[in-house]
């Protein structure tokens, strides 16, 4: 028997069907993917920071009967173990269940890990949850991202994943203010509500996510053109016959069959394979930012601030923690910088300029420790701020989004999950290493993460493209041979697009040791004379 007609559209929201709430169109159902994904990356924050109060708790230290540093590091990376196998994971479901359901596979394994942490009895529950909790996050943080970049428009691109990450940032502020706030409670109270809180943020994930479609491109890619059109009309407040919206699909599926005419392209040994699109080195390029990331030395701040403070600065936990939402306040205003930088500066500039000064800014730290004085633990402080900003300026929004922008179709779902992974990796290493290096290196623990970001800015430099401001379809002729002939027609908007592919796609080429002749002079050529006036000014086109 049928059911009544006015249950039918709940229940197909509830077998989480590709196209969500069919009611929902234009600007309110993309606020609404924006403010799902950004809880997405909320919870990835409340994670990251929730245990650096957790495991200064006398109580929760009893409960797990007095770990050493060495446990204590290892408990805190097992969340990150469990974050790889849950990327690489994602990059199975991301493909065959689609961006939305892998999102809510995800929330729910965080919801169900959350409880039973916070429900912990020993060190072996504890330890088994947090993995759990980290497998859900692997899932989480490698299918928003690309989730939210196949949704957006290409000019609304770079600010809504900014918004993501400062939203990130709020839940790593909120983990040291809810930290600082129970640490004045007695008893198991002190840990157990923190950890569990995180499953609200999870729960609004998996009520709201059945409401939303899943992305155009991958209903395109797997259930045919006329499915995804609609849903992409429905994004773009348009209609299907819609001149832009039929545009923008012809450009999604040209993608898809440029990417088809390769064998293996959608495959995992598309991953690899140097085709018409050089679908390999972008693979690579993609782990890369992400593991540079990790290298970066930014978790060392982010998991153990509070430990910093107590340890090299010589502070009393109270203070540690207050100090520590201080830092996080800092890390949430700093980001928001980034709105206004990210598509204007362009990603590649960002990871350059940002690592140099992380690089500065590390070494000052160390000199600073190293002093022992009063006013050396004042900078020292200082510089743990600079230090934030410069990461959040350059290198937070920009990586999420790299691999996403950079990856071809065809593998951006198992390539943006592996580069996911690659960034857990570097963070629990990380995190293994933190509470020993502090311990047993003092200051000069800090001059080896100045050298990476040191390295970090040369490789950006020699190998990493420019991608802002091309649409995620127009990056694949970056990385073709022969642009000549689609430089020549369109309107002066479209003709500005292929002149900043062919600028990104020089740089490639030089990257590769090519010779590009003058390339200064004819990129700047190629943009002179370009005619914008009938159409939207340049920056409405950045990604």
């Amino acid at each position: 028997m049928a059911p009544p007609s006015f249950l039918s559209a709940p229940l197909r929201m509830l077998t989480f069907d590709g196209d969500g709430l069919p009611s929902l169109r234009g600007a309110p159902l993309v606020g609404l993917v924006t403010s799902v994904c950004s809880a997405g990356f909320l919870l990835f924050g409340y994670d990251q920071g929730i245990m650096s109060g957790v495991i200064l708790s006398p109580s929760w230290l009893a409960t797990m009967n007095h770990p050493s540093e060495l446990t204590i590091g290892t408990i805190t990376a097992l969340y990150d173990v469990g974050a790889v196998f849950g990327a690489i994971l994602s990059a199975f479901a991301s493909e065959r269940l689609g961006r939305k359901r892998t999102l809510l596979l995800g929330s729910l394994l965080v919801f169900v890990g959350g409880i039973l942490m916070a429900a912990s009895q020993g060190r072996r529950e504890f330890m088994a949850a947090r993995v759990v909790v980290g497998i859900g996050i692997g899932y989480v943080t490698s299918v928003t991202p690309v989730y939210q970049s196949e949704i957006g428009a290409h000019e609304q691109r770079g600010w809504q994943v900014c918004c993501q990450l400062t939203t990130m940032l709020l839940g790593l502020l909120g983990a040291y203010c809810v930290n600082y706030g129970f640490y004045f409670h007695d008893g198991e109270a002190q840990w157990r509500f923190p950890l569990g809180f995180q499953c609200v943020f999870a729960l609004y994930i998996l009520v709201v996510g059945p409401l939303l479609p899943d992305t155009p491109r991958w209903l395109m890619r797997w259930h045919g053109t006329e499915r995804g059109v609609k849903v992409l009309a429905r994004l773009r407040g348009t209609a299907t016959e819609d001149g832009e919206t039929k545009r923008e699909a012809k450009e999604i599926m040209d993608a898809i069959a440029l990417e088809s005419k390769e064998e293996g392209t959608f495959g995992w040994g598309g991953l690899f394979k140097s085709n018409a699109v050089s679908a390999d080195k972008r693979f690579y390029l993609a782990v890369g930012i992400q593991l540079m990331q990790q290298l970066s030395g930014i978790n060392i701040v982010t998991y153990f601030s509070p430990t910093l403070y107590t340890t090299a600065l010589g502070m009393s936990p109270q203070k540690a923690l207050l100090l520590g939402c201080f830092t996080q306040l800092w890390y949430v205003l700093a980001s928001f910088v980034t709105w206004y930088t990210i598509d204007r500066v362009g990603r590649r500039k960002l990871f350059i300029s940002m690592a140099l000064g992380m690089c500065v800014v590390l070494v000052g730290e160390a000199i600073a420790i190293a002093s022992g004085t009063a006013k050396g633990a004042v900078a020292a402080v200082v510089c743990l701020f600079l230090f934030e900003a410069c990461f959040t300026w350059g290198w937070m929004a920009c990586v999420w989004i790299y691999p996403p922008e950079i990856l071809p179709l065809g593998i951006r779902g198992k390539g943006s999950a592996l580069a996911a992974a690659a960034d857990f990796v570097g963070n629990w290493i990380v995190v293994e290493v933190t509470p020993v290096g502090i311990a047993k290196m003092g200051w000069r623990f800090f001059l080896v993460w100045a050298g990476f970001n040191l390295v970090n800015a040369g490789v950006v430099w020699l190998f990493y493209p420019e991608t802002g401001g091309l649409m995620l379809e127009a990056v694949d002729h970056v990385f073709t041979e022969e642009l000549d002939a689609e430089e020549s027609h369109g309107t002066g908007l479209e003709r500005l697009q292929w002149a900043r592919v062919r600028v990104a796609a020089r740089a490639v080429k030089a990257a590769r040791g090519r010779k590009s002749g003058a390339d200064d002079e004819s990129s700047r050529g190629l943009l002179d004379g370009v005619d914008t006036d009938d159409e939207p000014q340049p920056a409405a086109i950045l990604p």
